[in-house]
């Protein structure tokens, strides 16, 4: 089924609280009792990412009691849709990211709050947890347009999404009020007619032979694609 080709649409699945496995990491659903000692360490402890919550809603959080009423709101909920990220070398926690605004009438759903601590960020993992949500959107429930949506301030994520292969669209100016301060969000998505060729690049990418000894890309993300 196509965009042009909508005669037999039907409204598609909503996620399931399911894990989704990859080569480097493993998603699970977010369960704050099994992951909170390690995701407090990751995304709070020493060493952690003093940029983090820059532009995120919430935190940074001052102690773990409101860190620990945060994820158990998070693991409650079911829009969004949390998911906590296992790095399969070390079987730790390192971060989080959600499915959200879940529009399954249209077809329509994003993918942020995304959270992942410094041992995390610019890695195979952090690339790979983002294609396991993009693959289950589009391949296993059959959603037409997967967004993803930032502060129009936040360069690493506009550079993240670019990156990934998701398609700039604009810019909604005066969206939001984020911690007293107003935000334009960058707007990208990936529509389906996109993303065979998004899929491709990903899975070469992700291949054993593309990275070597040390565990470095040999060839990029975007020159795949």
């Amino acid at each position: 089924m196509t965009a042009h080709d909508l005669s037999n649409w039907q409204p598609r699945p909503v996620p399931q609280r399911e894990p989704l496995a990859g080569r480097f990491v493993r998603l699970e659903p977010l369960a704050s009792a099994r992951h909170g000692d390690d995701l407090w360490l990751a995304l709070q402890g020493l060493g952690c990412d003093p940029a983090l919550w820059d532009y995120l809603p919430y935190g940074p959080f001052a102690s773990r009691a409101p860190f620990d009423a945060w994820l158990a709101a998070n693991a409650a909920s079911a829009d969004p849709l949390f998911y906590t990220v296992i790095d399969l070398a070390s079987g730790r926690a390192l971060g989080l990211l959600s499915f959200l605004r879940i529009a399954a009438k249209d077809g329509c759903i994003e993918i942020g709050h995304i959270a992942f601590g410094q041992a995390m960020q610019r890695t195979p993992g952090s690339t790979e947890a983002v294609w396991l949500l993009a693959r289950h959107a589009f391949d296993d429930l059959g959603y037409r347009r997967l967004e993803w949506k930032c502060d129009a301030r936040n360069a690493r994520s506009r550079r993240a999404a670019e990156r990934l292969g998701f398609v700039h669209e604009g810019l909604f100016r005066q969206h939001m009020l984020v911690k007293g301060q107003n935000r334009d969000t960058a707007w990208f998505a990936i529509i389906d007619g996109e993303w065979p060729a998004r899929r491709e690049a990903f899975e070469r990418w992700l291949t054993a032979d593309n990275f070597d000894a040390e565990g470095q890309q040999k060839r990029r993300l975007e020159d795949l694609r």
